[in-house]
């Protein structure tokens, strides 16, 4: 039911929303004269690799810089690519990933190789379904890019502040995934789009519903600072080679 639900949404919606991707495509291909896609190498379900379709939101070769996640500063990003990163619709060309059964339209974002080769074993689960285009922490966290703004190290920032609570909701998902859940899920990321504070209110709410610790709640709300935690399944904060050498 939720393979055929996908399919039939992801192809509805490809089709609806190629006139507004077509000028988008020319516009990212004008700039530079490269393809207007990037296929991006993600883990998949049960470890299988696959290419995620984006529309190319940075120079060519960026990805050759070694750093997986990016701030919204980053100086890679083109001009038309700081536009669709912040609306997402560099997102919505992985509808075709849905279509190809790759992807599901909600499940937990696919990861690069050297990422996921850190999860531990509790975060292995993530891997026991499609990764999706859309779930919990995509809400929460859709403001990425500004949270790793001012850190050297963009990578290590993300897995202290961000990959531990984005698994654990991912891990939520997992364990609760249902075609109803899915349908909940994508009325809030379009809700997001009219009212993030109400969206993220509504997760909050949904997650506490799912059986969910008050600490993640609070998170999803994300009126504090994130803080720093361990992944799911580890005991310890994710630390740089420096880090470790200094307290060695």
């Amino acid at each position: 039911m939720k393979r055929a639900f996908d399919l039939v949404s992801a192809s509805v919606g490809l089709i609806l929303l190629s006139p507004l991707l077509l000028p988008i495509v020319f516009l990212i291909w004008i700039y530079d004269f490269g393809s207007p896609f990037y296929r991006a190498p993600r883990v998949g379900k049960s470890g299988r690799m696959f290419p995620m379709t984006k529309l190319r939101s940075m120079v060519i070769n960026a990805d050759k810089s070694g750093v997986d996640s990016t701030a919204s500063s980053d100086s890679r990003i083109t001009p038309v690519g700081s536009f669709v990163r912040g609306t997402k619709l560099d997102e919505i060309v992985q509808l075709w990933n849905v279509v190809r059964g790759q992807m599901s339209l909600v499940g937990p974002r696919p990861n690069v190789p050297r990422e996921v080769a850190l999860y531990t074993s509790q975060e292995k689960n993530l891997l026991s379904v499609r990764p999706g285009v859309t779930d919990m922490a995509s809400i929460v966290f859709a403001d990425e890019g500004e949270i790793l703004d001012g850190f050297d190290d963009p990578d290590l920032a993300y897995n202290q502040f961000i990959r531990p609570w984005k698994n654990r909701l991912g891990l939520l998902y997992v364990e609760h995934a249902t075609v109803l859940l899915d349908v909940r899920l994508i009325v809030l990321t379009v809700l997001q789009l009219v009212s993030r504070e109400l969206a993220l209110r509504r997760v909050s709410s949904l997650v506490g519903r799912l059986g969910a610790p008050k600490e993640l709640q609070q998170v999803c709300l994300r009126v504090e600072p994130l803080r720093a935690a361990p992944p799911p399944g580890a005991s310890h904060v994710v630390v740089s080679r420096e880090q470790r050498i200094g307290e060695s």
